[in-house]
């Protein structure tokens, strides 16, 4: 480290190279500069993504995209975080990535044209469509559980869900807040809502 520099990763591999098709002989020869768990060091990008495929959560994540809305990124880093079965894009097909900090090159994510599009393969997939938004009606998240098998859809940021997102839903949910902002961002809204699945269904992580 020099100064305020912090030197991430590994270095090269010391001494002799493991034999195991998972890692990745460049990264053993150059050393493993990834934003990447221990567990993954030196490993290929396909070993790591199938990897995590053997553990993916049931819950999946969207967000509407209709006027490329800078909380996708974030989004998508909450559901790498989470381990999300998948993120889905609804909307245009063009997203900002720079706030997935490369998360996205080990986190599935699918696009999907219209609303109506989405929440048919949703319910093809027997997932419930939970919206999380402040609305009238909304019932407060906090005296809930989520559904084990659901999708977690989130609007743009500003309006929030659409019409028709809201109309699709199967159950709407909001997150109690108590300043005096009237909403919360998308990409925080999902890290919450992401948490509260994990809370009512998931085990401790891997060691």
């Amino acid at each position: 480290m020099e100064g305020d520099q912090v030197d991430v990763g590994v270095g090269p591999w010391p001494g002799p190279w493991p034999d195991d098709p998972r890692y990745d002989p460049d990264l053993l020869d150059q050393g493993d500069r990834r934003n990447v768990v221990d567990r993954y060091r030196y490993w290929r990008r396909e070993a790591v993504v199938a990897d995590l495929d053997e553990r993916r959560h049931e819950f999946h994540v969207a967000i509407e995209n209709w006027q490329h809305d800078f909380n996708i990124g974030t989004v998508v880093r909450n559901a790498n975080a989470f381990l999300a079965a998948e993120v889905h894009i609804v909307g245009r097909r063009r997203w900002n990535r720079r706030g997935a900090m490369v998360t996205d090159r080990y986190q599935h994510v699918r696009h999907h044209e219209a609303i109506e599009d989405f929440v048919t393969w949703a319910h093809q997939h027997a997932l419930s469509v939970v919206g999380i938004d402040n609305l009238p009606g909304s019932r407060p998240m906090e005296t809930v559980v989520l559904p084990r098998r659901c999708v977690l859809l989130f609007g743009q940021e500003g309006p929030g869900l659409s019409e028709a997102a809201r109309a699709a839903c199967d159950a709407l949910f909001s997150i109690a807040q108590y300043g005096s902002t009237r909403s919360i961002n998308a990409g925080v809204a999902s890290g919450i809502a992401m948490h509260a699945w994990i809370r009512a269904h998931a085990g401790p992580p891997p060691g």
